[in-house]
Parts: C-alpha cells; structure tokens; sequence
C-alpha cells in the first residue's frame, strides 16, 4: 500500500523513532518537517511563518499531496519557558501543521497527545484542545495518540525525567483500571502502534491509551 506521509517532530523521543520506521517501510513516501535551524535531515520550516499561512506547506511536498499526517511535536512548560511558549507550540504549531495537511488533501491525521488529555492543569488543558482543534478541521479520520509516561533515551539529558522513568517503570504493575493509561510504556510501543495506523480506511474519531497502543504495536511489527 502506497502512503504519502507527512511527519512533523520527527527529532523527538517518538518523532525520531517514528520516522525510523517509516524509512524501513516499502510504498512510504515521508516528508519530514523540522524547525528551521535545527541539523536533523528534513524539510526545513519556519513554524511562526506557518501559524500565518499554513498553505505554505503545499511548497515543500511532493506533487500530489497526502495521505496522512502525523504529529509528534510537543514540548512542556520548563523546556519551552513560560504557558505561552508552550502553548504556541503544543497547539498552534500543531495546529497550522494540521490545516496544511487539509489543504494538501490527507484524509487522516495521526495526534499525539497525552493520557488524561483535556483533565485538570494547563498542560492536559492544552492537550485536550489541540484534539478539539484537529477534531472539527474534517479529517475523515483522527487518531490521537495518548500514552502514559514515555520510557526512552533522549538525546538531551534530563535528570528529572530520567528519575521518573524508574518510579513509574516501577509504579506501573500497581496502577490498574483507570490509573493504568497513566502508566510507564515505551516509546518504541507507542512509535509502532503509530506505524500501525498510518493508512487505517475506517472513518472517525479514535483515541488510543496504553492498552490500545500495546495491541497495535503487535499487530504493526
């Protein structure tokens, strides 16, 4: 099955992993945005420039358009600096990426969010109205992609976060029912699990927690 993929954040933790698989794949055809500035190979795009006019994407691709587009761009609130810094990011970057892919055509759009998206706190409140925002843009199909605490090696070092990665690799057995979305799952898992969906025909809304993505991750290796 031949897919034209479009893939914005591929230099982070489940970007970069994602688009390492897509490059194993046969019949893909990926596009790769990354921030103008940055060294990583890609298409490289001035997001502030496309918050203004999110067509500018239509440049870049190849003649044809899209099939699907992927977002794995996100950041948090101490890396980006402030609320709005992160907001700017985690919701209009993404959004105009979103509107860019409308206008090029695809018919899905694949979101990663975060468990417990849309809950209390600035950072689950940004996260629940990016997928409302991607939501009401009239894709045929929307998956959004809400994993717990991602496990993985970062190519910066954060100290913190590597702490937390054993507590909730521990935590993780313990944390049944409604707490399990909340748990520990690897990055890999869940960059498999968006593999998986690249090109799913059913129409809708879906939305994958940890046990959803675990299954597809199986079923995509």
């Amino acid at each position: 099955m031949n897919q034209r993929i479009l893939l914005a954040g591929s230099t982070g933790l489940v970007g970069g992993l994602v688009k390492a698989r897509l490059a194993e794949r046969s019949g893909m055809q990926l596009t790769s945005l990354v921030r103008r500035g940055s060294a990583a190979p890609g298409h490289a795009i001035d997001y502030e420039e496309l918050c203004k006019t999110p067509k500018d994407l239509i440049g870049i691709v190849a003649p044809g358009g899209i099939d699907t587009a992927i977002s794995c761009l996100g950041t948090t609130i101490r890396t980006a600096g402030s609320q709005p810094a992160m907001f700017r990011i985690d919701h209009d970057y993404v959004l105009a990426v979103a509107q860019g892919a409308r206008e090029l055509g695809a018919r899905q759009f694949i979101l990663v969010t975060s468990a417990g998206a849309g809950g209390p706190g600035f950072y689950l409140q940004t996260k629940g109205r990016i997928e409302e925002s991607v939501n009401n843009l009239g894709f045929e199909r929307v998956d959004l992609i809400r994993p717990g605490f991602l496990i993985g090696g970062r190519g910066e070092r954060r100290v913190w976060e590597t702490i937390g990665q054993h507590i909730f690799a521990t935590l993780t057995p313990v944390l049944l029912g409604p707490l399990a979305r909340y748990g520990a799952i690897p990055a890999e898992t869940v960059a498999d699990a968006i593999v998986a969906l690249v090109g799913m025909r059913s129409p809708g809304h879906f939305r994958h927690e940890n046990s959803g993505l675990r299954l597809l991750s199986a079923k995509g290796r």
